[in-house]
């Protein structure tokens, strides 16, 4: 049996080379949904996902790469997605920004904070149920200058529900930092605690490990205890808000952490094994049939 090192690592690796891959493979014009990359944020995703059950809920947003693959959605239908072919996620209607698997649970919604509330209404299906599933929302900083935010919070607070909020704060909206969107300096925490949320904060040194080792005690917690949890993620990306073109240097990478946690054998047999998958189901997904006029509409119910 794999260890929580190795698993940690593995889908790391394969949401960093998967993202990469599409980097390459964007130039040949043949996904022309718009995407957006996740490259240097994969620890937060890994971390919170990493000891969920199979029936806990993922909520992500139009940066939906990294908690799609972290949940255990399929690379094969995530492909196709891109691709905008028959078998994708959504039978390749809606592309990259509104990836989902419902065998593990994984949605992800594109509008700015819009994941929210749905990610609370679930939280309150599941208490009304009893079931003992919890919720994780991602969302990024600007989300929390949304309203649906406030009442959100707000709501998950009064009925006490058992969904973990958790903000990757990168300090940008599109291209325009926080110095730029707000008048003052803003501590995210404190809109955490104003709606008697507790709150926690990772640090941006904070590796893989020790940020899935945090989830986990607040995933137990927020089970047993049936109450919500906000977490704010420190966290940069390598690439521009939405394509592949431009690139930064990141100053630490959390990949490059990670990695230091296994030897050269294990990490190149992982390495092997992750690029015949990516290779398998890009072919095929470049390789698959379009839906045909006559699909338009189907999943129209009005």
């Amino acid at each position: 049996m794999e260890s929580d090192v190795e698993k940690i690592l593995y889908s790391m690796l394969l949401i960093r080379r998967v993202e990469e891959e599409i980097v390459q493979r964007y130039k040949k014009q043949q996904m022309r949904c718009p995407v957006h990359l996740s490259i240097g944020q994969e620890a937060v995703s890994v971390g919170g996902c990493h000891h969920l059950r199979k029936e806990d809920s993922v909520f992500s947003t139009h940066r939906s790469h990294a908690a799609y693959l972290a949940k255990g959605g399929s690379l094969e239908k995530m492909a196709l997605e891109l691709h905008g072919k028959i078998g994708g996620c959504c039978d390749g209607r809606v592309g990259s920004m509104s990836l989902m698997d419902k065998n593990v649970n994984v949605l992800s919604i594109p509008i700015v904070a819009s994941a929210i509330p749905l990610a609370v209404g679930v939280a309150l299906a599941n208490k009304m149920d009893g079931n003992g599933n919890i919720v994780v929302c991602f969302f990024g900083d600007a989300a929390v200058e949304e309203g649906v935010f406030h009442e959100s919070a707000n709501f998950a607070s009064l009925m006490q529900l058992p969904i973990i909020f958790v903000c990757e704060d990168n300090s940008y909206s599109v291209d325009t930092h926080i110095s730029k969107r707000q008048p003052h300096s803003r501590n995210i925490e404190n809109l955490g605690m104003m709606h008697g949320i507790s709150v926690h904060t990772f640090r941006w040194e904070d590796n893989v490990f020790e940020i899935a080792l945090q989830f986990k005690s607040a995933i137990e917690i927020c089970r047993k205890r049936c109450m919500p949890i906000f977490y704010v993620a420190p966290t940069k990306r390598s690439h521009q808000h939405c394509g592949v073109d431009r690139e930064f240097k990141l100053e630490t990478d959390p990949l490059d952490l990670a990695m230091q946690h296994t030897n050269e054998d294990e990490l190149e047999y992982m390495e092997q094994s992750i690029r015949d998958k990516i290779n398998k189901a890009f072919d095929a997904a470049e390789a698959a049939p379009l839906p045909t006029p006559d699909m338009a509409s189907k999943y129209v119910y009005a």
